[in-house]
């Protein structure tokens, strides 16, 4: 079983087609999301930081050793799709991973990490919490940033910087946790549900 398991996720091209998100409508296709993006692989549980990108793992097992993330190219999902959705009940944003040939591990990595540290949260997104919590996201930018930069900037008497990172509203919940189905969730943040459509859970 395990050999199987392993061939079927193997990266490469040897799939059938990658399917559109009219495909997907059409053909009303379930689809089967790579284990390690489940957090249900037996010898791997990956560990992605949202603040600095980086990807690693663990065996479950032996939690004393790192292992190397060497799944980037599997693909994301069986069959494969050029589009997958992504929301999280943490943020108010909603994150499209593309990739024309097939989205793979590496896309949905790269594409959640780009998505929170690109880009900056709007005056009325921040305005939008309450007071205690936009206090937290200003000390978690000021964490995020780096010290360095910042002692220099308090000595120098130079106002900190109003614009934070959607990193930042994450707070301490910065760790990839897995991707789950939810569709009523999904219909209740986007008005439809799709096969594509996945909730990211998030760790501290």
């Amino acid at each position: 079983m395990g050999d199987s398991a392993v061939s079927k996720w193997a990266a490469g091209m040897s799939y059938g087609p990658v399917l559109s998100q009219t495909d997907l409508y059409l053909l009303n296709t379930d689809l089967q999301l790579n284990p390690i993006l489940q957090g249900t692989s037996g010898d791997f549980h990956l560990l992605f930081n949202l603040v600095t990108g980086s990807t690693g793992g663990f065996n479950p097992e032996a939690r004393d050793r790192d292992i190397p993330f060497t799944a980037k190219d599997e693909p994301a999902t069986l069959p494969r799709v050029s589009d997958l959705i992504i929301v999280t009940e943490l943020s108010p944003w909603c994150t499209i991973v593309h990739n024309d040939r097939g989205v793979t591990m590496s896309d949905v990595c790269s594409t959640i990490w780009k998505e929170y540290t690109e880009n900056y949260i709007t005056e009325a997104e921040f305005m939008s919490l309450p007071g205690r919590l936009q206090e937290q996201v200003k000390r978690v930018s000021q964490n995020n940033q780096g010290s360095g930069n910042w002692t220099q900037a308090m000595y120098y008497g130079t106002p900190a910087p109003n614009r934070y990172k959607r990193v930042d509203w994450l707070r301490d919940k910065v760790y990839f946790d897995g991707l789950v189905k939810k569709d009523m969730y999904s219909v209740a943040r986007l008005g439809f549900k799709a096969p594509n459509i996945f909730v990211m859970n998030l760790a501290s």
